[in-house]
């Protein structure tokens, strides 16, 4: 760990020998991040150097008074730049299914709002529709025109609702809570504490600002807000 410490402080000078030792030490932390996306279109080597770009970034703007190791530091940024990659050369595409689905969520959305003056809970779409929660917000987010936490990401692609329930691949699991934790971190505490009841507790705006004593109008903002922070950083 020392030694780690020591060569980001070199490099963070300009030595360029003790970057490329750096990124070659954590290669494979970059490696089972880029996997991930290898059938997305593009090719793996590709991946890897974007994701290197990614580790080189973290090791630049690294500071040793974060309350984290460095690793845990790089994973957010390394995910970004390649997905920033994927979206900028058009390779991530949301299908007629999808579209399909969020058009469905989105009716019976307008519809429970104007029978129940309230916004539905993601559950309650859920049920409405006979379709996952997990993909009620995927599906959302796919074709709704306001911000997301990854406004950027398509067909096969995480985004907050994957990151706290998805349990099919264990390490994307834990790398896509290490990316979102870090994020979230940096959120003023008011912020922080509207993700944990609109999305972790799946609580309605109008519900979230009672509880914290805002108007839906104010939490509706925010989130806005927010969701706008979560795809810069992610």
């Amino acid at each position: 760990m020392r030694d780690n410490e020591a060569l980001i402080k070199k490099a963070q000078e300009g030595d360029e020998k003790a970057l490329s030792c750096l990124v070659e030490s954590n290669m494979g932390l970059v490696k089972k991040l880029a996997v991930r996306f290898v059938d997305r279109g593009a090719d793996y080597e590709d991946l890897v150097q974007i994701g290197c770009i990614g580790m080189i970034k973290a090791i630049r703007s690294f500071d040793f008074s974060y309350d984290c190791v460095f690793s845990t530091y790089a994973v957010p940024l390394i995910i970004g730049e390649i997905r920033r990659f994927l979206r900028d050369d058009g390779i991530i595409k949301i299908s007629r299914q999808i579209k399909r689905q969020g058009v469905e969520i989105l009716r019976a959305k307008e519809k429970f709002i104007s029978e129940n003056n309230r916004e539905p809970r993601i559950s309650e779409l859920a049920q409405i529709t006979g379709i996952s929660s997990e993909d009620v917000v995927y599906c959302l987010e796919a074709v709704s025109p306001v911000h997301s936490l990854n406004e950027q990401a398509g067909e096969d692609d995480a985004e907050l609702g994957d990151f706290i329930y998805d349990k099919q691949n264990e390490m994307e699991n834990i790398t896509d809570r290490i990316a979102l934790k870090e994020a979230i971190r940096q959120l003023p505490d008011i912020q922080q504490k509207i993700i944990v009841l609109r999305y972790y507790k799946d609580m309605s705006q109008q519900q979230t600002g009672k509880i914290l004593g805002l108007s839906q109008v104010k939490v509706s903002r925010e989130e806005k807000k927010i969701l706008s922070l979560l795809k810069e950083a992610l």
